[in-house]
């Protein structure tokens, strides 16, 4: 984990790491997978296996299961058996016809707050036990952290892209603005409520309206006058 680079990487390729890390400290595991919980929803962001990904779908589906319980809880939480397992019977009994008789799902906590879980998935029943507890528990506390550093690094390039792109906006805005009052508007605020006129009849943004008066006058001004 201390090799990933965050100025260079993705939420997406920093969670298929942790998720592939997973697979390797529990050997023989039958499929890993990583659980995400933000403001898009509660999805599965990584998965070393197709086993993985119906299993944590199960879980969306039915709103239960191992991984979203640990996610509420905040616990580890194991599963020796699915066909004798009472705390999901839906998703025991189904998971059961996938072929998963072992589970173990630790939350992904930091600074207090879960985002997600990541878990384990085994064909044979008992696959895990307290040795691979203690080492998903130790491994999740760090992926918690990467994770979460790298989703507030993604965020906070979001956000300065979309202060970019305002201040752009704004100053093609007050551009058009100017050429408006050059051309006889009264004042800032009739202009401004001309350029909305237009963005509402054409069903565009404003700031696309003001860039199309901007283009109009640059081409005109780049014409030859006629002799």
């Amino acid at each position: 984990m201390a090799g990933l680079v965050l100025s260079q990487e993705t939420v997406r390729s920093a969670v298929e790491l942790v998720t592939a890390l997973a697979s390797a400290t529990a050997p023989g595991t039958d499929g890993a997978a990583v659980t995400v919980v933000d403001e898009h929803g509660t999805r599965t962001m990584a998965a070393t296996s197709e086993l993985a990904e119906r299993a944590d779908a199960l879980q969306y589906s039915l709103d239960e299961g191992p991984c979203l319980t640990a996610w509420r809880t905040g616990q580890l939480v194991r599963i020796d058996d699915t066909t004798g397992d009472r705390r999901w019977p839906a998703w025991n009994e189904q998971a059961t016809e996938l072929g998963i008789r072992s589970a173990l799902s630790a939350p992904l906590v930091t600074g207090g707050r879960s985002i997600g879980a990541i878990k384990l998935y085994g064909l044979q029943p008992g696959r895990f036990d307290q040795h691979d507890e203690q080492v998903m528990t130790l491994f999740a506390r760090q992926a918690a952290i990467l994770l979460s550093a790298t989703q507030n690094l993604a965020g906070a390039r979001e956000l300065s892209r979309r202060l970019t792109d305002a201040l752009a906006g704004r100053d093609v805005i007050s551009q058009a603005i100017g050429v408006l009052l050059a051309r006889g508007a009264p004042d800032r605020e009739v202009a401004f409520a001309s350029l909305a006129a237009a963005a509402e009849r054409t069903h565009r943004p404003v700031r696309e309206v003001a860039q199309d008066l901007l283009a109009t006058l640059a081409g005109d001004a780049a014409d030859p006058p006629t002799s």
